[in-house]
């Protein structure tokens, strides 16, 4: 599995934000409510990458050599690809965030709580990206002294 590019998470960060502006502004033209994220939101994805980083911890120790008991790879291969869910989810929710920050900016009122709450929100989404990648980080091998580059040899028989 490779590990999660910063162009991905930049290209759904800015999906993110153009989904979030159009969708408040489709809401707005339509006479609905628009979305305010809830405190809530942003304390939960916080949460979800601290559990994230804390499920990685073994798998971290066992690359390291510090294990006392080995690892499932059913467990490891699970916990590295919800560590590339939450980088890849995290970006999505940052964008989010940051599209309706810029809707609510560009209106002439608007409540000064709602943006404090997109403001957090896009914060807690930043935890969970930042979780991900770490714990994504955690769950790497490093390299033996057989590989070259990076990459393993082959010897053919």
């Amino acid at each position: 599995m490779k590990r999660t590019n910063i162009g991905v998470l930049v290209l759904l960060a800015a999906v993110g934000a153009v989904g979030g502006a159009l969708l408040e502004a489709a809401l707005t033209s339509s006479g609905r409510a628009i979305i305010i994220p809830p405190l809530t939101l942003a304390l939960a994805l916080a949460a979800i990458g601290g559990i994230v980083i804390s499920l990685a911890v073994p798998i971290r120790r066992l690359t390291r050599g510090r294990a006392t008991a080995p690892v499932d790879p059913y467990y490891a291969t699970r916990v590295l690809v919800l560590a590339k869910a939450s980088a890849l989810a995290g970006a999505l929710v940052v964008g989010f965030g940051i599209g309706v920050v810029f809707y609510l900016s560009t209106r002439s009122i608007v409540a000064g709580g709602s943006v404090i709450q997109s403001i957090v929100t896009i914060i807690g989404a930043g935890a969970l990206l930042a979780g991900g990648l770490v714990a994504e980080y955690m769950c790497t091998i490093p390299p033996s002294d057989d590989d070259q580059d990076g990459k393993a040899i082959r010897v053919e028989r």
